[in-house]
């Protein structure tokens, strides 16, 4: 049995890794610290383990064995290091960290001690995604010549532990990157795993186009941003990220191939649809429960324990979200500089 412990408790515990671990056979959650003690208290109450007094306590603990940093993003790479340093397993949420000098940091202090460091991009874990890279994988696509990725929604303050506008991922010295970081981050991962190439120029513009702070001043990050990538063997494509859609959440990946379209996420009744040269049209339907209900778990965490337990690195590696890193912080530098830039 993997004993978890937890090390920030808003909103993405409370919503997926809490409930997630809870589900798993295979772990218990033992231990939970939060700044607020009462979200941690929370928890505990509704899933057991224990309420640490400090980050550092939970870490010194031989009753945990793993633990899941769900901290803001600032914070990642300093308790991340001191975990895995500690002698824990550590599932990181994304972005895992906010510079390439942290990111290499925590990849390396985990390659030294030998405990694993996976980075929760849980975008290449959904059916439609994973469905999505059999084919292209297959060949019976052909060459990937272009692609469009997007991820807008309304924005963090409706989702995060502390509603409203004051919430800490408008804030530049605890989220510092903005939509990019928050929804570009998946969808640059996402794009390297399915194309399997390595993006090596950007050019992108950000902006903060809407979002205002609790004193009605523009937020300090970005709130919106289009890049344009090029990968390694000349694969051109867009990615848009937004946190100003008022509409319905937007998430579609559109890869352009030699042999027709692929659509992940732009039909409600389907996970990945292709469109052939010849307009015929495959769906493949979203993936169900035995309850016959949509399954929205999101394997993120399912796939952390069984790393742990079955001994086997994780394929989303402290490396692999470097590399994710390395297009957002290129977009971002691009941004600002007003040019492209090579990565």
């Amino acid at each position: 049995m993997v004993r978890i412990g937890i090390i920030g408790c808003g909103s993405i515990t409370r919503n997926r890794h809490a409930p997630e671990y809870s589900a798993n056979p295979q772990a218990i959650i033992a231990g939970y610290y939060d700044h607020n003690r009462d979200r941690a208290e929370l928890l505990a109450e509704s899933y057991g383990g224990k309420v640490y007094d400090s980050a550092e306590e939970l870490l010194m603990s031989d009753d945990i064995h793993a633990v899941s940093v769900c901290t803001s993003n600032a914070t990642h790479a300093a308790i991340t290091i001191q975990a895995l340093e500690s002698g824990k397993h550590v599932l990181c949420e994304k972005p895992m960290a906010v510079t390439l000098e942290e990111c290499a940091r925590m990849a390396e202090t985990s390659e030294r001690t030998g405990k694993y460091l996976m980075i929760a991009h849980n975008q290449r874990l959904t059916y439609g995604h994973a469905k999505a890279k059999e084919i292209l994988q297959s060949g019976e696509m052909g060459k990937i010549l272009s692609f469009s990725t997007v991820l807008a929604h309304p924005g963090p303050e409706h989702y995060s532990a502390a509603q409203g506008k004051h919430t800490w991922y408008l804030k530049q010295s605890l989220a510092s990157l903005g939509a990019m970081g928050d929804l570009g981050i998946h969808k640059a991962d996402l794009i390297r795993w399915l194309t399997g190439e390595e993006i090596t120029e950007v050019s992108s513009f950000n902006a903060t186009r809407d979002k205002t702070d609790e004193n009605g001043e523009l937020a300090e990050v970005n709130d919106n941003a289009v890049c344009l990538l090029r990968s390694e063997s000349g694969i051109i494509g867009t990615l848009a990220v937004s946190y100003s859609n008022y509409g319905d959440w937007d998430s579609r990946t559109v890869i352009y191939c030699a042999n027709g379209v692929m659509i992940c996420g732009g039909n409600p009744d389907s996970s990945v649809e292709i469109v052939r040269r010849n307009n015929e049209r495959i769906l493949y339907k979203p993936e169900v429960s035995p309850g016959g209900q949509a399954r929205i778990n999101s394997r993120v965490i399912d796939t952390f324990v069984d790393c742990i337990v079955n001994r086997k690195p994780p394929e989303i590696s402290g490396r692999e979200g470097m590399a994710a890193m390395k297009i957002v912080l290129g977009c971002m530098e691009s941004a600002r500089k007003g040019s492209s830039v090579r990565i």
